[in-house]
């Protein structure tokens, strides 16, 4: 493994432990990858959950998921959508739990009242109602503006099998959301 030495910073004379001001190689690849990648992982994660908070911890942890698995990543910008991705995805699939189990009391329970379907409709509503092997593809491809072929890779599909997941995905969709106009 190599090993880069940083210039020695010490804020405020602060003394450092012994070897603290040398990285390795792979650490500062990701250090990079960070400074490029993070705030555009974020904000796509902001979209898609809506919680700017949630959207930031759902990009650190893609992060440290890519520190872990570094030496297997080929392509850091697509494993890092696709990790945010099924962060994102086992999300939903909480809130989903949440929502049935609100469901069975029959109103909302912060404010005593009934669901307003209207007001609830959106597309990422309209996303997040998809089952999983199109909801990933769609938010990979239209939110995370990743080829097919990165789409096919990450997923381990062909460009075919993801191709007919998009067709699919925005037939539901379009059925979806002619219904809220």
């Amino acid at each position: 493994m190599t090993t880069i030495a940083l210039p020695r910073v010490r804020p405020w004379g602060v003394s450092m432990p012994y070897g603290a001001d040398v990285i390795s190689a792979d650490e500062a690849a990701v250090r990079e990858i960070y400074r490029a990648h993070y705030g555009m992982l974020a904000g796509w994660c902001n979209k898609l959950v809506g919680d700017r908070d949630l959207a930031h911890d759902v990009a650190t942890e893609a992060f440290v998921r890519l520190l872990a698995h570094w030496g297997d990543v080929a392509e850091p910008r697509a494993w890092l959508y696709t990790a945010a991705a099924n962060i994102i995805r086992d999300h939903w699939r909480k809130r989903g739990r949440e929502q049935v189990a609100y469901g069975k009391v029959g109103h909302d329970i912060e404010t005593g009242a009934e669901p307003d379907l209207a007001r609830d409709l959106s597309v990422r509503a309209a996303v997040q109602a998809l089952p999983d092997r199109l909801r990933v593809s769609v938010m990979l491809h239209y939110f995370a503006d990743l080829s097919i072929a990165q789409v096919a890779t990450q997923l381990g599909k062909s460009e075919g099998a993801v191709k007919r997941d998009l067709w699919d995905a925005r037939q539901r969709l379009a059925a979806s959301l002619e219904g809220a106009r």
